[in-house]
């Protein structure tokens, strides 16, 4: 039997288009509430009861809708916020038309709005279906109520998860949202079972664009991250990149943390997350995942938003110069860093710490003065005065003179006093001490001077006696020629060999022995997914890595007290020396008040 076209209703076509939309709650959710930043509201609050499924109310203090305006808002395709002749000049978060009349398809809508001069009205939609507009009491702005979402196409219903999960989905969605708009107050309540619960509270944020966004931050994604972040602001060719990036060891064991926003929309653009990886190739291994909260603005030519259904990717008209500043911008900021560590790694070392249960203090003595404490070790067994000295430890041997002691002052990890388990340096600050691994630390200063090495040399490439050729596809032909300039710096040199085939005449001489068919492959899936390859660099930097792991000092190794300091000091100047080549902590600093807390001192 021969198949009919034939045009489906109205009703049909909304609830098809709901399916797009409207995945879960959540979807909803970030529909209304991006609505309501678009009527420039300045607080939004959000009510949900069973995770959304039963009720979702949006309140918002927008600019609001007349009586004429409001029922046609609830029809496809009708919007305020383009006029159709540019569907590339798009400045805000919706432009379709299409949430609302599909919202009315799949549950039970009503919209109360009033617009500065009007009388507040009232429409509802269920299944599809409009009521008559009534007037209503509202002092301004508009409140949008969802309920019985699904109850049109029950079989949706059956895809959700626990209300739990889904309030947890729109818990995101409101924090994203938050973090793209710091000017904007938002509530988030959860009103099952007739309570009221605030979950999620934040107010405006006022200061320019740096301080409004760190305060935001700070409250969304805790302060240890806004401690623990650098300030990025980086330009190139129309691209303006803005945010903070965490330093590599206040790294996290997934990619929640990673936020990224482009022309202030929140996105999970792979290409994206591809160049975030990139930028920390060298700090992280690949089961640990940076914390950022990235923007990138341009002008809206250059990006287009209108190529996923949710709105949740884009496609970059040059997306190899919004790579490049990502990598460079956080790299730069990195190394700016120089050697600073992430502060939760003193706090994890103290909350690893269990202080003997005491006796409630009765009586504690204020810390002695220099003076008292001379006299105190006089007063005991002969000797014992030496430990008066500005430092408790010997870093040297009982026959030998010691040696000069350099000043606390402008040294940030301080003097070293001592060594421990041959394996583990102890320094004094002006402000605590500082635990350094002597083993990491030095890896990671030798693999930093053999990338600049490499960096000013280039990578020496072996040539192959017999050049090996690999048959590829056309399209995978293509792929790899088009990135051959890049290969070749990398000390990997491709020609073309007839039909679709490759050959392969040189290979980086630092990786060894090659098989280059495996290498190709793996270099063209790279490519698929993230459409750039690093992979030959990784190998390459990975060798490196080995090669300063072999090459540094020792753990067991008894170290001489200038060396120790001569190693605290290169850590100083040497950028990314906080942390080994997997992102581990290199030290520790303690602050004294805190090991005085571990004493049960304060």
């Amino acid at each position: 039997m021969r198949p009919v076209i034939r045009q489906l209703d109205d009703a049909s076509i909304n609830r098809i288009a709901a399916g797009e939309v409207v995945e879960r709650p959540a979807s909803a959710v970030k529909e209304l509430v991006e609505n309501a930043i678009d009527a420039g509201a300045r607080r939004v609050e959000i009510e949900i009861a069973d995770g959304g499924k039963t009720l979702i109310r949006i309140t918002d203090d927008g600019c609001g809708m007349t009586g004429d305006e409001l029922p046609l808002a609830l029809s496809r395709h009708a919007t305020s916020k383009i006029d159709g002749s540019d569907l590339l000049n798009i400045h805000s978060f919706g432009f379709r038309g299409e949430a609302l009349p599909s919202l009315g398809a799949v549950g039970r809508l009503t919209i109360q709005s009033r617009a500065q001069g009007f009388e507040a009205v009232e429409l509802s939609v269920e299944g599809g279906e409009k009521s008559a507009l009534k007037p209503c009491a509202l002092n301004g702005g508009t409140v949008v109520t969802l309920r019985d979402l699904f109850f049109a196409t029950p079989a949706r219903l059956k895809f959700l998860r626990s209300d739990r999960a889904e309030m947890m989905a729109i818990s995101d969605v409101i924090k994203r949202l938050a973090m793209a708009e710091p000017s904007v107050g938002f509530i988030l309540r959860d009103v099952s079972g007739g309570k009221d619960r605030v979950t999620f509270r934040v107010e405006p944020e006022t200061g320019d664009l740096f301080d409004a966004l760190r305060g935001r931050l700070g409250r969304v994604m805790g302060g240890e991250f806004t401690e623990n972040a650098l300030a990025i602001d980086a330009e190139r060719e129309g691209f303006h990149l803005t945010g903070y990036a965490a330093l590599p060891t206040y790294s996290r064991g997934t990619a929640v943390a990673q936020h990224l926003f482009v022309n202030g929309r929140p996105v999970r653009d792979k290409m994206l997350i591809g160049a975030l990886r990139g930028a920390y190739q060298d700090f992280l291994s690949r089961e640990r995942h940076p914390a950022v909260a990235l923007f990138v603005d341009c002008d809206p030519h250059k990006v287009d938003v209108n190529v996923h259904p949710a709105k949740s990717e884009v496609r970059f008209r040059d997306p190899g110069v919004v790579r490049g500043l990502i990598v460079s911008a956080l790299r730069h900021g990195l190394a700016e860093a120089g050697h600073r560590a992430s502060t939760t790694v003193a706090g994890a070392t103290l909350g690893a710490m269990q202080p003997e249960p005491m006796q409630p203090r009765v009586y504690q003595m204020d810390r002695p003065s220099p003076s008292a404490r001379l006299a105190s070790y006089q007063a005991q067994a002969p000797g014992f005065s030496d430990l008066s000295d500005s430092y408790s430890g010997r870093v040297f041997e009982p026959d030998t003179p010691a040696p000069e002691q350099p000043a606390l002052e402008g040294l940030p990890l301080g003097a070293a006093r001592g060594q421990v388990h041959e394996n583990y340096i102890i320094a004094q600050t002006e402000t605590g001490i500082v635990l350094v691994d002597q083993h990491a630390a030095h890896e990671r200063l030798v693999y930093e001077k053999l990338k600049n090495q490499m960096a000013q040399n280039g990578v020496a490439a072996q040539a192959l006696l017999i050049p090996e050729v690999v048959e590829l596809s056309p399209d995978e032909t293509a792929s790899i020629l088009a990135v051959s300039d890049e290969l070749t710096k990398m000390g990997l040199t491709l020609e073309p060999f007839g039909g679709s085939a490759i050959a392969v005449r040189e290979t980086p001489a630092i990786l060894g022995e090659v098989n280059a068919k495996a290498l190709i492959l793996d270099i063209l899936d790279e490519l698929s997914d993230l459409g750039q390859s690093q992979l030959v660099l990784e190998k390459i930097e990975a060798i490196l890595s080995r090669v300063a792991c072999h090459g540094s000092i020792r753990s067991g190794r008894r170290m001489r007290a200038e060396e120790m300091n001569a190693l605290l000091r290169e850590m100083e100047a040497t950028p990314h020396s906080g942390q080994c080549n997997h992102g581990r902590p290199t030290y520790v600093e303690l602050k004294l008040s805190d090991i005085e807390r571990l004493f049960g001192r304060t």
